[in-house]
């Protein structure tokens, strides 16, 4: 599939909704625990993409549009959330993630993005040179990878207690 922009932006105006039916007021059982050392739970998910919204996606986008490849990228930190997201609930990190995109999502439309601007390049301090168009290509696919990872991570909390059927529920592998 090419990337169309308002096939993108449909997406990513989903993902707060989807992530607040899934996880709000539940049991604090399902939002804490995740698949071993160096995992991430559903909370801790949520917390990362709180951090995305305000550090990486429009921010980068900015600079493609002011910089172009003379200035890189600011590295992200992928695991701050650790830190920035302690002492909130679930509930506040669902409303900030919600709100803040809310705010990202208008900026990206304020860019008025036309298709030259789509190729238009910038600098990632690992990857090197990218377009606009695959950021936000990318943000789509950050998104369904991390609702994936929470649902894989919920359901692997029943993985014992399906019995026999862990044979055939491939999210349990």
């Amino acid at each position: 599939m090419d990337f169309e922009l308002q096939h993108a932006i449909e997406l990513l105006s989903r993902t707060p909704a989807t992530l607040d039916s899934m996880l709000r007021d539940l049991p604090e059982a399902w939002l804490v625990r995740n698949e071993g050392p160096d995992t991430w739970s559903p909370y801790d998910v949520v917390g990362h993409l709180v951090h995305g919204e305000e550090t990486d996606w429009i921010p980068r986008a900015r600079i493609i549009l002011e910089h172009g490849e003379a200035r890189a990228f600011e590295p992200f930190d992928r695991v701050a959330m650790f830190e920035k997201s302690k002492g909130k609930s679930i509930a506040e990190l669902l409303d900030q993630f919600a709100s803040l995109r809310k705010e990202s999502l208008h900026e990206l439309n304020e860019m008025k993005l036309t298709p030259a601007l789509l190729e238009k390049r910038g600098k990632h301090p690992e990857l090197g040179p990218v377009t606009m168009k695959q950021l936000l290509a990318a943000w789509v696919v950050h998104d369904l990878g991390h609702v994936r990872q929470i649902v894989r991570v919920m359901a692997k909390q029943y993985r014992d207690a399906v019995g026999p059927w862990r044979a055939y529920l491939s999210i349990l592998e």
